[in-house]
């Protein structure tokens, strides 16, 4: 064997020993076992226009989504209130799932429960697994509310989460007066987006709207604060305490809705804390009284954005500001909701952002991006690239729907650099091959999984959306704000100059232009 006790291996060169080369080319056998020459010719014709455009008339079929399921955002929501635990009415199989991709992309665990249905639950319902779920999980982790959302097995067979959580406080799994807010957020539908939305608004109508008919519906007594919604972000650990300093630079009321940025950042000083930070259930009731709602994710949110009009509240839908012109907007509304004047504190950062801009503008003025991601981010990252001078060639949102493209069109068209730049909503990461290699692009923006697309074009990857899986602590990082716009400009100036270095290295023939200064 290769490796023994005294001399362990690690994996990235195990399997490059002969036994294991061996055993993979033995294997062959038992595959298709079609030719490499028969193998090299597919894969070139996967590369041309022909087979583009049979990749994009393709309509039974989804190769790769750029998107999660709707449970996921559901935990995302439960872990940014206080004490609360996310009860996934579901297989124990999909909530592994949940918690690992929260735990793999933060680097932090991930508190989520299951009513672990089985086969007998998916045919004749799974009110027991409720009964017994929710007693247990509020016996051992001892939440102060448990937030309930659903799995496909849950909606396929129709249980009805409303009667199954009164009939589990008949049975006394938990007290009557205990707080269970839920939402149904059926994974076949939507996207984790979907989820986050519906189970934000299932947590502020329970709690304004009379507690599931338990308790009498809540009165807005109007005051002058500001409510903060973050939508589902993947740099909240880094994004929300710019936020916080944002508002409080202006000295005003506010309330975040939802902030599990403590959540996914506790520390290591030998305590370990199951619920750490999040919006507190006293805030929650507040925050029905606030003049206005920000939302800083306005396709994330539509429903609870529409739930908040109908409250009385002012919505103010905004698409992740990154950058000067998107921050400029949601600092200005913050001074128009409150009217204050924008601190010289802000005033000094937008203009460091702004000379950084300005000393790097050279090197990525004209450069072609793709990227995929989220409806929001992928608007807000256009924003800023415009902005800089580079070009947003192909944007894929596979939970991007026709009225997201539409203006994203009308951002293209705003801008002289927009002019060649394109949206594919509803689309996949099969089709961002084609388009990587129809019409190639200089940098492609994307989350993990975009490695295997930077592996097989050659188009060098920036990691700017969730999940990040193969890179630590990218979340601890900002992305909005004037910080946040500093922190993406380094991002694209790092991927730009490692690409020019490694183009550049080869003594006496290309290194030319491998440069100290740059």
């Amino acid at each position: 064997m290769p490796q023994s006790a005294a001399k362990v291996i690690d994996h990235e060169l195990l399997f490059r020993e002969p036994e294991y080369q061996k055993l993979f080319a033995d294997k062959k056998q038992f595959e298709f076992n079609h030719s490499d020459e028969a193998i090299a010719e597919i894969v070139q014709w996967t590369k041309t226009p022909e087979y583009r455009e049979k990749n994009f008339a393709r309509e039974g079929l989804v190769v790769n989504p750029a998107k999660a399921c709707q449970p996921l955002g559901a935990v995302y929501v439960a872990n940014g209130f206080h004490k609360t635990l996310s009860f996934v009415h579901g297989s124990q199989g999909c909530v592994a799932y949940y918690r690992s991709h929260f735990s793999r992309h933060f680097k932090e665990p991930t508190s989520c429960v299951s009513s672990s249905m089985t086969e007998d639950a998916a045919v004749f319902g799974g009110l027991n697994n409720m009964i017994d779920g929710l007693a247990n999980a509020y016996n051992l982790y001892q939440p102060d509310m448990i937030s309930v959302s659903t799995t496909c097995m849950a909606e396929v067979i129709g249980d009805d989460l409303d009667a199954f959580i009164k009939n589990a406080k008949t049975k006394g799994s938990v007290p009557k007066d205990f707080d269970v807010p839920f939402a149904h957020t059926p994974a076949f539908v939507g996207s984790h987006i979907t989820g986050y939305d519906n189970a934000l608004k299932g947590v502020l109508q329970y709690f304004w709207d009379g507690k599931a008919q338990q308790g009498e519906p809540l009165v807005r007594e109007p005051n002058g604060s500001i409510n903060f919604v973050g939508g589902f972000d993947g740099f909240v650990v880094g994004n929300m305490p710019v936020v916080r300093r944002i508002f409080e630079a202006f000295g005003i009321d506010y309330t975040i809705i939802c902030d599990p940025s403590l959540a996914w950042n506790t520390p290591t000083d030998g305590e370990y804390r199951m619920y750490h930070g999040g919006t507190t259930k006293a805030e929650i009731e507040r925050a029905l009284n606030a003049r206005a709602t920000i939302f800083m994710q306005g396709w994330c949110c539509e429903k609870t954005a529409k739930y908040v009009r109908e409250k009385g509240q002012e919505a103010v839908v905004l698409h992740c500001p990154i950058g000067v012109a998107a921050t400029d907007a949601f600092i200005m509304e913050i001074a128009r909701l409150t009217g204050k004047p924008v601190p010289a504190s802000l005033e000094a950062e937008r203009g460091n952002l702004v000379d950084a801009m300005a000393d790097s503008h050279a090197h990525l003025h004209g450069k072609r991006y793709a990227m995929y991601g989220d409806p929001d981010l992928l608007y807000g990252l256009s924003q800023f690239l415009l902005e800089i001078g580079a070009e947003p060639v192909h944007v894929l949102a596979t939970n991007g729907d026709n009225d997201w493209a539409a203006d994203m069109q009308k951002l293209f068209d705003a801008s002289p650099y927009g002019a060649g730049c394109k949206t594919y909503p509803k689309c996949d990461l099969w089709h961002m091959r084609s388009l990587l290699y129809t019409e190639p692009v200089d940098f492609l923006i994307g989350n993990t999984y975009g490695k295997y697309l930077e592996r097989d074009t050659g188009t060098p990857l920036i990691r700017l959306a969730f999940p990040i899986f193969d890179r630590h602590h990218y979340h601890r990082y900002p992305i909005w704000g004037y910080e946040g716009g500093l922190r993406v400009l380094v991002a694209l100036l790092d991927e730009f100059f490692e690409t020019l270095d490694a183009n550049t290295i080869v003594a006496g023939r290309t290194d030319y232009s491998y440069d100290i200064i740059r």
